[in-house]
């Protein structure tokens, strides 16, 4: 059953798994199971309508409207950046302590589009695991709140900076990659949509939505020891 976070006449909100599709793809065409399906048959049949996208590995908050007219409306205001999203991130490496990205990207159909995105660093740690003839490895937690919405845009905006999130792929680093599955059986991702603030499309109340890390993101911080009681 999938967790909801808010729910009203005219949205609703869940906590998407790790893993689980927003709906069918040609990409992930062994996929059976979509968050679509899964919330419309969780609420007795209603018609759900996804306002925004996650990857399959991304976790957290996924906004729903009720009906194509709200649809529209939050379509509308994604569009026009009124809608903050903030990530939780786990990278390889100490990032700098607070960066702006203004990383062009190149969509599937080769149109090149404008991506920024701002992060600050919230940890940073230094555990015993040998990588690359190193005795030690360095890893941190970050904040991301992507000023636009490009397809993986975190995953391949942190590559860019040689930051890779961890667990990521293709974006990602393989060899990093293949250490935490051989040393921790990782298959996870480490990025998680932790909260979305936007005004409600009918009473235009501000609405703060927040969205509890995973087992999997739980389990990595304590691997690194890093504090995420607040995200708990």
């Amino acid at each position: 059953m999938l967790e909801i976070l808010y729910q009203d006449d005219y949205i609703i909100a869940i906590n998407k798994p790790s893993g689980l599709l927003v709906h069918k793809s040609f990409y992930a065409r062994d996929a059976k199971v979509f968050a679509i399906q899964e919330l419309r048959n969780q609420i007795g049949g209603q018609h759900v309508y996804p306002i925004h996208r996650l990857d399959r590995k991304t976790s957290g908050v996924l906004l729903f409207a009720l009906d194509t007219a709200v649809l529209k409306i939050m379509n509308d205001r994604f569009a026009s950046r009124e809608v903050e999203k903030k990530y939780l991130a786990i990278l390889r490496g100490w990032s700098h302590q607070e960066l702006t990205i203004d990383y062009d990207l190149t969509n599937d159909d080769g149109v090149v589009q404008n991506a920024i995105t701002y992060f600050h660093r919230l940890q940073s740690v230094e555990i015993e695991l040998e990588f690359n003839k190193q005795p030690t490895s360095r890893y941190c937690l970050v904040e991301a709140i992507p000023e636009t919405g490009r397809m993986h845009q975190l995953r391949k905006h942190f590559k860019h900076i040689f930051h890779p999130i961890l667990g990521s792929r293709p974006h990602g680093c393989n060899k990093q990659n293949k250490l935490w599955l051989e040393h921790f059986e990782l298959k996870g991702m480490m990025l998680h949509a932790h909260q979305l603030i936007f005004n409600h499309p009918i009473t235009n109340e501000q609405l703060i939505l927040n969205a509890k890390i995973n087992e999997e993101f739980s389990r990595v911080g304590t691997i690194l020891n890093l504090d995420l009681s607040t995200y708990e």
